[in-house]
């Protein structure tokens, strides 16, 4: 292999360092926006697209949309992530941005079953077909670039700008629905007041992309491009050459992502549909919870630079082992709207120790040659499998009479992967940047 000497710190100045920071962060907003503008408004466009008299049920089939566009997910990460390995990270954050902003302007244009019939929920499930591509490869795009670009006493720091950034994409969402659940009335927004999100997310989604173009590379892409004889990135490569990688990232993902996925994307209709609030109600508890929650990662990051990655990912498995269960069974008697807010939120304390570091550890558990691919791929297929059907799967064990089961699946997963984060060395002090 050639040998490439390691260029200077001075190659990118602090000043350029940080502007990429942010410019690849607010590119993530945009796209988590857009992602969950879908779950945000669920309540509202459900009947839309799916008749019914059953208001579980029109959730249920919304909610299987949302799994469905999760197995883009995989797909996404494989394509993407092998193309941001070859052409560059700067590259494949900008076609996963095109793809999101296509996919929230085709919603927003769609007309209802009551229009075109079936054609309407094909539709609707075409675009987040688009949506799950783009995910899939914005993941590991982001994760990686976030990692690259920081300093080397600072990627968990800045690493974690990821989920603040995702969780800014959500709280956004949240404060769009608040603003037009005061702005219009009940029919308006289930008329046709919900494509306004949608619509405003494909134009946000036009200017990021501009945004990207004029991103800087990193450094660890530039220095391994520049490597003439290495195996190059590819989902055959990555299995074969780092199959123990591969497995590790799937399993420490499971658990985080389930409990992720069920303490926000989940937690609005349960507020809902189990613990009897009204909707202005729960969207504001959830977006009180989130707003602590997302500045509570960098946080969880700094502190993850000082002590190692290990803790905080112990202090996550243990903690959600212990309490999962409890407080999804208090939330289900809780009365006041500040008792459930406090407890939403000390699930999303829990979940911190998982979401603020977990794109760093994944990304130093691979070289930079096929870093992006390592880190999207598994993850995709865990999330997909974990993430993405948390809704569905809580929405059915709640439609069979058994929702207590879901409280405790969640507590499993998260038993699997603290086992994986016992035996897993710190990457802190393993890194492969």
């Amino acid at each position: 292999m050639e040998h490439v000497p390691s260029l200077t710190p001075a190659y990118i100045s602090r000043q350029d360092r940080l502007r990429s920071i942010i410019g690849g962060s607010i590119g993530n907003l945009i796209e988590w926006y857009d992602w969950y503008v879908y779950s945000a408004f669920t309540l509202y466009f459900a009947p839309v697209f799916f008749p019914s008299d059953d208001s579980t049920a029109q959730l249920l089939s919304a909610a299987a949309i949302f799994a469905v566009g999760f197995l883009m997910r995989p797909i996404g990460a494989w394509i993407m992530g092998i193309y941001a390995d070859r052409k560059g990270r700067k590259a494949g954050l900008t076609v996963s941005v095109m793809l999101m902003g296509g996919g929230s302007l085709m919603i927003a244009a769609i007309p209802g079953y009551d229009s075109i019939g079936v054609a309407a929920p094909a539709l609707l499930l075409v675009a987040r077909l688009m949506q799950g591509l783009s995910v899939g490869g914005e993941y590991g795009a982001s994760a990686t670039y976030l990692s690259e670009m920081a300093q080397s006493d600072q990627r968990g720091f800045f690493s974690s700008f990821q989920y603040v950034t995702l969780i800014a994409g959500q709280l956004l969402a949240l404060c769009m629905l608040l603003l037009l659940q005061v702005a219009l009335t009940e029919l308006q927004l289930e008329s046709w007041g919900w494509r306004i999100p949608f619509f405003v997310g494909g134009l946000m989604a036009i200017g990021v992309y501009r945004l990207r173009r004029g991103l800087r590379e990193t450094q660890a892409y530039e220095e391994s491009a520049a490597v003439k004889e290495q195996p190059a990135s590819s989902g055959w490569n990555l299995i074969r050459r780092h199959p123990r990688e591969v497995l590790l990232v799937m399993a420490l993902t499971a658990g985080g992502t389930l409990a992720f996925y069920a303490y926000s994307t989940y937690m609005q209709k349960f507020l809902v549909n189990s613990a009897g609030f009204g909707r202005q109600t729960a969207t504001a508890i959830m977006a009180s919870a989130l707003f602590i929650y997302m500045l509570l990662q960098p946080m969880a990051g700094w502190l993850s630079d000082r002590i190692g990655r290990k803790p905080l990912l112990l202090g996550f498995g243990i903690s959600g082992v212990l309490f999962t269960t409890l407080i999804f069974t208090r939330l289900q008697t809780v009365t006041s709207s500040f008792g459930a807010f406090l407890l939403v939120l000390s699930g999303l304390v829990i979940v911190t120790g998982y979401t603020s570091i977990n794109a760093i550890v994944k990304a130093e558990l691979f070289p930079a040659h096929i870093r992006t691919l390592g880190v999207a791929l598994p993850y995709a297929l865990a999330n997909t499998l974990f993430g993405g059907t948390a809704e569905y799967a809580a929405l059915w064990m709640k439609q069979a009479g058994i929702e207590q089961g879901f409280f405790w699946y969640v507590t499993a997963m998260i038993g699997v992967s603290l086992i994986v984060y016992l035996r897993m060395p710190d990457t802190r002090t393993t890194s492969r940047i």
